[in-house]
């Protein structure tokens, strides 16, 4: 059987096939820098200075290996996570799987909904309860209504007001000698402040959604491009396919991490440097752009619009992210049609988990929970749930049984083993400092 071209174009430059290949792997970074990862990395950098700055270098091979892992399971088997472990494991293997997903994401999901809300209120003062429903309804809509490429072009824009964290950097004096020793040698604590929010930062940057979200999404583009199966139900895969899929998937993750290693490096220099170590608010981090805006007149509210534009749209960005990879598992394991290339007619159960998924997201938005605290909790949250999901990724990357020739090699298989020890031993440190004798 012939396989199908290649998603590249020999005759194009080099920069134009990149972008041309460009496409789960960057939505998934772009993505990873939700409103939760922001609220996480400013408060870190407020908190602890430069000293969890080295978490954005190391983390990187880790996320990297393990985002590369599930595009790969998803390209080889034509299946999602959740296909996968339904058909090579055990039905209790696939409900723990399944739940763990959904909670985390719902979780996310409401987080994310109160941090666009409080976000909008920087601008204009609208009541937040409003802003959450409007958020929702606003997301669920789009996502129903709208093709999710379609949706995911305009708002992937919006992330461009990232850009503030690295231009604030380069305007202000940074001890860039001290900078460079936090960021290659790293320091830890052991204490609950520190483990609690390494775990957040962890747990924000290789989070479970991420996992689910990649592997349907490759599945998404082989059916988009009309691959082909062989005789046993596989994709027959282009030639270029899995290294395209891994400069997709590199690029994305480096955007995801610089992302990181600037907010937390400019929050550590304007927040912690003069004495403001806690967030409580979205204006509280917004101060950490105040440099940038300056000598604009009433720059205190240029700096909280500014901010409120990046949480806005990396929050109507990753919402539906995290909505769809809740659906995509429980579809799976349930036999119901499933894909965001597929109308809603065609996938009442898929969009209604989506819809059902968001509104509960809502809800937890009127239990009295703090905007920025949530989010923290959240990541802390995605970071204890992404070990056991680690686990079930590592067994499957090394399995010959389920991916054949394409299972991941030493290297591969080394590192994502690695992430889920020291996901883990953060997880049982953490747990631990909650609940020894002080």
């Amino acid at each position: 059987m012939t396989a199908p071209p290649d998603r590249t174009d020999a005759a194009k430059p080099g920069w134009l096939r990149i972008l041309k290949i460009l496409g789960p792997g960057i939505i998934t970074g772009a993505a990873d820098d939700d409103p939760s990862g922001i609220a996480t990395y400013s408060q870190t950098g407020a908190q602890f200075g430069y000293g969890q700055l080295w978490t954005s270098l190391y983390q990187l091979p880790l996320m990297i290996a393990v985002q590369e892992a599930c595009a790969r399971i998803g390209m080889v088997t034509g299946k999602g996570l959740a296909g996968v472990i339904k058909q090579h494991y055990s039905r209790k293997v696939l409900i723990g799987t399944v739940l763990l997903v959904v909670v985390a994401n719902i979780i996310n999901i409401g987080a994310d909904i109160g941090a666009v809300a409080a976000a909008v209120q920087l601008v204009v003062p609208i009541p937040f309860a409003l802003l959450a429903v409007a958020t929702a309804l606003l997301v669920v809509g789009l996502e129903v209504a709208l093709s999710y490429r379609i949706y995911s072009r305009i708002l992937k824009w919006l992330a461009l007001a990232l850009l503030a964290y690295p231009a604030t950097a380069l305007i202000i004096h940074e001890p860039w000698g001290k900078i460079l020793y936090a960021t290659l040698v790293p320091h830890i604590e052991f204490n609950f402040a520190f483990l609690f929010i390494i775990t957040g930062v962890f747990g924000t940057s290789i989070s479970p959604y991420m996992f689910f979200w990649q592997a349907s999404e490759e599945v998404e583009e082989l059916i988009e491009n009309q691959v082909p199966l062989d005789t046993q139900g596989a994709p027959v895969l282009p030639v270029r396919a899995i290294r395209d899929m891994r400069i997709d998937t590199a690029v994305g993750m480096v955007a995801a991490e610089l992302a990181q290693w600037f907010i937390i490096m400019t929050t550590a220099t304007v927040l912690f440097s003069h004495g403001v170590t806690n967030i409580t608010t979205a204006a509280d981090a917004a101060k950490a752009l105040e440099p940038l805006v300056r000598s604009f007149p009433n720059s205190g509210q240029v700096a909280k619009d500014l901010f409120a534009v990046g949480v806005i749209g990396l929050g109507l960005l990753a919402i539906p992210v995290l909505a769809g990879s809740a659906a995509y598992p429980l579809a799976e394991a349930l036999d119901w049609s499933e894909g965001l290339s597929k109308t809603f007619g065609k996938a009442r159960g898929f969009y209604g988990v989506i819809i059902a998924a968001t509104l509960v997201g809502l809800l937890l938005n009127f239990i009295g929970v703090d905007p920025i605290k949530a989010l923290v909790f959240t990541a802390v949250f995605n970071g204890l749930a992404a070990v056991p999901l680690l686990l079930m990724i590592g067994l499957i990357n090394g399995d010959k049984a389920v991916l054949g020739a394409a299972r991941g090699r030493w290297l591969s298989q080394s590192l994502i083993w690695l992430t889920f020890a020291i996901m883990g031993l953060s997880a049982v440190a953490l747990i631990y400092t909650l609940i020894a004798p002080h």
